[in-house]
């Protein structure tokens, strides 16, 4: 039974709690020894103090260890509050009456006197109101520690919540940069477009719209399926074959069962941007870029491949690229891994963990 969050359980180790309360009963054996004195002016003998210890010490612990095996197995901290209040000083008297047997079966080992089960009535009665000043302290001290509990997860709560909206803040800011900058692009070929073309800067506007009105109403979301990421691609590829007519060749591919699994929003469209902003920019004719989605040993793996200008050996990661590092390491910390290669075939390589 897992106990470790309950009022009278809290501590993780057995032993260490219960020192804690052998140092509460030899502070009240002490207590008691020296009240003892003072009141009946007498001397104080090392006798009658060692007993006073015995037996605070043992009432102590017979109390807490009563409190913390009823509070185990019925919870008493989720009645009502006068019946936890009734059940709490009922094991008060429980562990009191254990407490004095215990110390009596002691004393009997030490001065070999005859022991006698249930027959210390005198202590039973003085006992009583001793239970109730263990009790209470200990309710106390446990009450406290409950508080200070509760109010460290709070705070921690508040910290995790912070710190959600934070991430959540930070990916809207990234989600806010990247539409504006495309849009910026995209207006100024639909400028250039209306003396020359105005059918394709009419196509090109409505294209737009229809990509902005996607994004727009899906902001507040950080993932989409790959079918939605690739229609949301598939859109701003529409309004750049607008810009770059026959010059390249663009190709999406993705692995069959992938449609459906969860990919961060508006992660293709920088890179895609990224390679005809940076390695295709000077293409002419015969430019190719792909896109591919597969899925390799359990992680979904995207490649972003172009024949344009290679990666410099120094990148000064462009605006797509950047945007892209920054949302990854939000949405992933460390699950995820961006490898950029010339060789072979020039690609960017991003594998994240599957949603």
């Amino acid at each position: 039974m897992h106990t470790s969050n309950k009022l009278f359980t809290s501590e993780n180790n057995w032993l260490k709690s219960n020192a804690k309360y052998a140092l509460i009963g030899i502070g009240v054996g002490l207590f008691l020894s020296a009240f003892t004195a003072i009141v009946s002016s007498k001397e104080i003998l090392l006798r009658h103090v060692a007993l006073n210890i015995l037996f605070s010490l043992f009432i102590t612990l017979s109390i807490r260890n009563v409190i913390a095996f009823v509070h185990v197995y019925f919870a008493i901290d989720k009645t009502s509050f006068w019946k936890f209040i009734l059940i709490f000083y009922a094991c008060n008297l429980l562990g009191t009456l254990i407490g004095i047997e215990l110390s009596y079966l002691i004393v009997s080992f030490i001065f070999d006197i005859k022991f006698q089960f249930l027959s210390h009535f005198n202590d039973y009665k003085f006992s009583t109101l001793f239970s109730l000043i263990i009790g209470t302290l200990i309710l106390i001290y446990q009450l406290q520690q409950k508080s200070i509990q509760a109010k460290l997860n709070a705070k921690e709560l508040d910290l995790i919540k912070l710190n959600q909206l934070k991430t959540e803040a930070e990916l809207q800011t990234l989600q806010s940069k990247i539409n504006p900058h495309f849009l910026y692009n995209a207006l100024n070929s639909i400028v250039s477009l209306i003396h020359e073309d105005p059918d394709k800067a009419e196509d090109m506007t409505l294209k737009l719209s229809k990509l902005f009105r996607h994004s727009v109403n899906t902001m507040q979301e950080n993932f989409c399926t790959v079918k939605e990421e690739v229609e949301i691609l598939n859109t701003y590829l529409a309004i750049e074959k607008v810009r770059f007519g026959n010059r390249i060749d663009f190709k999406i591919e993705v692995d069959e069962g992938l449609n459906e699994k969860l990919i961060p929003r508006f992660l293709l469209q920088p890179l895609v941007e990224n390679s005809l902003k940076h390695g295709l920019k000077d293409v002419r004719e015969n430019g190719h870029l792909k896109v591919n989605l597969t899925q390799e040993a359990g992680r979904m793996v995207i490649y972003i491949y172009d024949n344009g200008h290679a990666f410099p050996a120094e990148l000064n990661a462009g605006y797509g690229l950047q945007s892209t590092f920054n949302k990854l390491q939000l949405l992933y910390k460390e699950g995820y891994d961006v490898q950029l290669n010339n060789d072979s075939e020039k690609h960017i390589k991003i594998t994240i963990p599957f949603n």
